[in-house]
């Protein structure tokens, strides 16, 4: 990820958290301002999405999907992204236009303008 970092404070992850996010069957989208020029990206997948394997490839698919579309992304922003249980037998094309959708409609793409 060349224009974020990783979102690893649990005090970051309760604030997001409490902000209105948007959801598909996927995914679930948090995101806020940070006031930074760089985006900080987390992903969550709970222990009911399976086992250990399960839950790390699918936190590896949504981290992919963010880093090839990372530059459709406005910078200065906090992103968590919670997996849901269609996400695990989701190909990667569902879970990009999945996740892409959500980015939209919470306002954190660039105008295709910009792009």
């Amino acid at each position: 990820m060349k224009f974020s970092r990783s979102l690893k404070l649990n005090h970051i992850f309760q604030r997001l958290y409490r902000t209105s996010g948007v959801a598909n069957g996927y995914v679930v989208l948090y995101a806020r301002k940070n006031g930074t020029s760089t985006n900080r990206v987390g992903i969550t997948v709970s222990k009911k999405l399976g086992h250990a394997v399960v839950r790390n490839r699918v936190r590896r698919r949504l981290r992919d999907v963010y880093r090839l579309n990372e530059d459709k992304f406005q910078p200065g922003w906090d992103i968590v992204v919670v997996a849901r249980s269609k996400a695990v037998s989701a190909d990667f094309s569902k879970l990009t236009s999945a996740y892409l959708h959500l980015a939209e409609k919470a306002g954190i793409l660039l105008p295709i303008s910009e792009m």
